[in-house]
């Protein structure tokens, strides 16, 4: 199965939805093959993507000019094109909570969860380090999915949400805060859709969650979840023990940055080689890789849910394209990096250098190669790949996707590398004879 390899489209970045296509064109080019979009609903008070008010209303900052803010159409046709460039479009699934001026609450009060005076209560998160600080959506309000006194009703309107969505022409759902739904709510969404699209995928946003919550999930009838390797330093020893963990549950999906951070450019000071690093160590680290619009381009200013406009759109301040179309294609060409994979720090995590093999599966036999980590944004760094391959060079090639003049199909594996500050290296099985063309390059699949 093709890895999925997702672009991250903010609509409020982008405008309108007849702009949407040709930002899905340049995704395209890089060789991603989805498009998540943030919610496109009507907003309530607080105009935030993620306090959706009305679900048969388009959000106005993204209808056409002279458009009607209640036709679906413009989305339609645009979802219609973005299809047509081999791009599977997926949409946001928020159905913990709505806008706290939502008409939901009048017309279905027994929908929502209420506080000890009867109000409707908003969500809230407390700080795991101090649990005396708490956080609250005050513009939100949060559904009672689980015990609602009309929970079937309740039930049947997420479920036409999801099927209008599949109907508009989306092939996959970005579950928003999956672990604060029903697991049993997921299931039935899962089967709603699959009835319209056996071929639907769902996808977990769960970041945050405790272990045990994120591990209820497996029973949901999740394809992807989205892990928390954006905020390894590649050292300590949390990533690995949850990749081991998380793997048996569903695999997983890395981002260098999303929506919900910083941009990396602006943290970094616009370091290209650390904006390679990163974006190569999620392609490598798990099943699939999602990338947000402007990474390409190193944009530093970070994107709201409230208050990013299209006039927010920065200057270029590096162009990665390239470079990430052939990280993609690696992840593509390659079927060891197809799956989640099982990990293992070669010489453990603590050294200038990370080397994670990655295997197929646990059995020993199973096809295995390597991705090689300088930790240092500085200096070069030499690591013995000869230690590694020891006598079976020749069944590997080395794939230095950060470099510009890399080629597709890799170069034979030296004994020694000395790699590039920030580099990250692949060590991975050499392509059959049969599937590499005469200039070495491996050849494209049907």
């Amino acid at each position: 199965m093709t890895p999925p390899l997702v672009y991250n489209l903010f609509p409020r970045l982008v405008g309108p939805v007849t702009r949407w296509p040709e930002h899905a064109a340049r995704a395209r080019e890089m060789g991603f093959n989805w498009l998540y979009l943030n919610p496109w609903h009507y907003p309530g008070f607080s105009g935030s993507l993620y306090a959706p008010k009305e679900y048969d209303r388009m959000n106005p900052l993204f209808v056409p000019p002279g458009g009607d803010e209640y036709s679906l159409e413009p989305l339609r046709t645009a979802l219609g094109v973005i299809n047509g460039m081999g791009l599977k479009p997926m949409m946001d699934l928020v159905v913990n909570h709505t806008s706290k001026d939502s008409p939901l609450i009048k017309e279905h009060p027994g929908w929502f969860l209420r506080d000890d005076r009867g109000e409707v209560q908003s969500p809230f998160v407390r700080d795991p380090d101090d649990p005396s600080k708490i956080t609250v959506w005050g513009d939100l309000a949060e559904v009672d999915n689980a015990h609602a006194a009309d929970r079937e009703e309740l039930w049947r309107f997420w479920g036409s949400l999801v099927r209008q969505g599949v109907e508009l022409g989306f092939h996959g759902f970005r579950c928003d805060a999956a672990y604060k739904v029903p697991v049993e709510l997921w299931r039935f969404l899962v089967a709603e859709a699959r009835r319209s699209d056996p071929a639907v995928q769902f996808f977990a946003e769960t970041l945050g969650a405790p272990v045990e919550e994120v591990a209820a999930l497996g029973e949901a009838g999740f394809d992807y979840f989205f892990n928390s390797s954006k905020w390894w330093s590649f050292t300590e020893g949390w990533a690995l023990e949850q990749h081991e963990k998380f793997r048996r549950i569903a695999p997983s999906i890395s981002f260098p940055e999303s929506h919900d951070t910083e941009r990396l450019a602006a943290e970094t000071e616009g370091d290209e080689a650390v904006q390679r690093q990163r974006y190569a160590f999620a392609a490598g680290y798990s099943a699939g890789v999602m990338m947000p619009v402007g990474y390409e381009f190193g944009f530093r200013r970070r994107m709201d849910v409230v208050s990013t406009l299209p006039a927010d759109w920065e200057r270029r301040g590096m162009d990665l394209r390239s470079f990430v179309g052939r990280v993609n294609r690696l992840k593509v060409d390659h079927a060891l990096l197809h799956g989640e994979g099982v990990l293992r720090a070669v010489g453990g995590t603590m050294g200038d250098v990370l080397v994670l093999e990655r295997s197929a599966s646990d059995a020993p036999d199973a096809a295995r190669g390597w991705m090689v980590v300088n930790k240092v944004w500085g200096e070069p760094r030499e690591v013995d790949l000869g230690a590694l391959v020891g006598g079976e060079a020749d069944a590997y090639r080395l794939c230095r996707v950060c470099r510009e003049d890399a080629p597709r199909g890799g170069e034979p594996v030296p004994a020694r590398l000395v790699l590039d500050r920030a580099e990250v290296a692949f060590v991975l099985p050499a392509p059959p004879a049969d599937a590499v063309g005469e200039d070495g390059d491996e050849e494209d699949e049907d």
